[in-house]
């Protein structure tokens, strides 16, 4: 599990492109029969990825949580991105078909995560965030995740959003999850900007192709950088900065929050005539 510290809006300003990569792009989610983790200081989320292709995976807590367990004290969503699930809870095992969410709340000691078949690996992005209190373990498939249509087409952004996590769907503490797909045409996501001041964000950007790239906007709305994304990669959005992207295709991505508190539309719009 590897650490990354917070840092400022004013220190930001003077970083290079290698630097804003080092602390806030996150490169190597997926290798076989690994779980990879990155823990950051924003708000102490965890943002992960499991590739059980042969093996089965165990959620360990390593030395960096100083727990007994992963979930002693924090609260998991599990995105499936890949081929068939299979992620066993304290003995209990459920499935997970591409876009399906699992929700498992604090206190469940044991994790497992597998695929169905080995042929057609799972892939599982994952995001954890403290808990206070206990919710139960539940699954939500992509159908019930009530589907949004938002966007245009004249403004390349027609997009479907589907929510699990929050306060209308799958309960939590404080996580919230969901996943955009951007329709075929369509580049844009999340313009207008905003900013959250309450919450850190994260993002996975996948189902792109190979040679594909997604250029994510960040920084302060009068200060704004950019990192330039490739396909499984994920960015730690920093909760002082704008979080937009614009691909060289259509894309879908999976955006996580938490925080200071559990209402998904605390937004300040920063139109687009005031980025600098």
């Amino acid at each position: 599990m590897e650490v990354r510290h917070t840092t400022n809006p004013t220190d930001v300003k003077q970083y290079d492109t290698e630097r804003l990569r080092q602390e806030f792009l996150i490169e190597n989610l997926y290798k076989a029969d690994e779980i990879n983790m990155v823990y950051t200081h924003y708000d102490r989320m965890v943002v992960g990825g499991a590739y059980p292709v042969k093996e089965t995976l165990t959620l360990d807590a390593g030395d960096t949580l100083k727990t007994e367990y992963f979930l002693e004290r924090r609260e998991i969503g599990f995105l499936s991105i890949g081929g068939p699930a299979v992620i066993t809870v304290d003995g209990e095992a459920h499935e997970l078909n591409k876009l399906d969410v699992l929700y498992v709340g604090k206190g469940k000691k044991e994790v497992k995560l597998a695929s169905k078949d080995s042929s057609n690996p799972a892939k599982l992005y994952f995001c954890s965030a403290l808990a206070h209190a206990e919710y139960p373990t539940r699954i939500m498939t992509m159908e019930e995740a009530n589907p949004v249509h938002l966007g245009a087409q004249e403004t390349s952004n027609e997009r479907v959003i589907y929510k699990y996590i929050h306060a209308d769907g799958i309960q939590s503490c404080q996580l919230m999850l969901g996943v955009t797909s951007l329709q075929r045409g369509s580049i844009w996501n999340t313009m207008p900007s905003h900013l959250h001041d309450r919450r850190m964000e994260a993002y996975l950007y996948f189902d792109m192709e190979e040679d594909t790239r997604i250029f994510h906007m960040m920084g302060e709305p009068s200060q704004t950088r950019h990192l330039v994304v490739a396909n499984e990669q994920a960015i730690i959005s920093p909760p002082w900065s704008i979080h937009s992207g614009v691909g060289t295709s259509n894309y879908t991505f999976c955006w996580s929050m938490a925080g200071e508190n559990y209402t998904f539309t605390d937004m300040d719009v920063v139109q687009a005539s005031e980025l600098k």
